[in-house]
């Protein structure tokens, strides 16, 4: 598998689908904006409010998967991607991945308690493109 060709193919996306466990065991789905800052296809960073269901379910069982997609005219391709997201709120991450429009959202700016990170960490994946799959390690 070729996990250049992944990367990129991630990079180009401008949604991502974030897969987070509720308290019951069932799988919670969200559409969320790309990942701000993107590691390889080991670590995602994506924003978010401190106060949301989705954090206090990461908080609680950090298994996650993310997901990617593109559907062409007759292609789709999707790369799903396994492992675990961790709840950053330190000051220097905050600061990493901030944008500045993002005061839309956090009034209070880059300071804001509601405003935390989200670091997605991969161990494996599986990509679909052309009827076909593959597994991966990550």
């Amino acid at each position: 598998m070729d996990l250049q060709k992944i990367e990129k193919f991630i990079r180009k996306r401008k949604v991502s689908f974030v897969c987070s466990i509720d308290n019951e065991n069932f799988p919670n789905v969200k559409a969320m904006l790309a990942p701000r800052k993107i590691v390889g296809i080991k670590e995602f960073y994506f924003s978010t409010n401190t106060s949301s269901m989705r954090v206090k379910q990461f908080q609680e069982n950090p298994n996650a998967s993310i997901y990617f997609y593109r559907k062409g005219l007759i292609k789709y391709t999707g790369v799903m991607l396994v492992g675990t997201m961790e709840v950053l709120t330190d000051q220097k991450t905050k600061n990493d991945i901030w944008r500045k429009g993002d005061t839309l959202f956090y009034k209070q700016g880059v300071t804001d308690p509601d405003y935390c990170v989200l670091k997605f960490t991969a161990t494996k994946g599986r990509y679909y493109c052309d009827l076909a799959t593959e597994s991966f390690v990550v």
